[in-house]
């Protein structure tokens, strides 16, 4: 399992829209499993749920963004998971950071803090 956050300078809806540009455009494999959106006055949150196959862990993983505005700035948290081999030991060679690094280098250019 790997997780990531960060602080981005766009708005929730635009941080989404780019994650979503930037994964699924970028990889054969990559599909959106849901885009969950809440709004209330000027408050969003998305949640995105993705997957992708990786031919070296021969496993589908799965990455989780949540995106928010709470707090009067555009908050990105993002969890892979799924992405182990066998029943107990949770070693995924990779799969699972390398998919969340790339949810993180999509935003990269907007990226104001940790």
């Amino acid at each position: 399992m790997s997780v990531k956050e960060f602080t981005v300078k766009i708005s929730p809806a635009e941080a989404a829209n780019t994650i979503e540009s930037e994964i699924l455009r970028g990889s054969i494999s990559g599909t959106l499993v849901d885009h969950y959106v809440r709004t209330t006055g000027s408050a969003e949150v998305h949640v995105l749920i993705m997957e992708k196959y990786y031919m070296r862990s021969n496993n589908r993983a799965s990455v989780t963004a949540t995106i928010d505005n709470f707090d009067g700035s555009t908050r990105v948290h993002v969890v892979a998971a799924g992405s182990s081999e066998g029943v107990f030991f949770r070693f995924d060679w990779g799969a699972g950071n390398s998919f969340a690094t790339s949810v993180e280098r999509s935003l990269e250019q907007y990226i104001i803090g940790e």
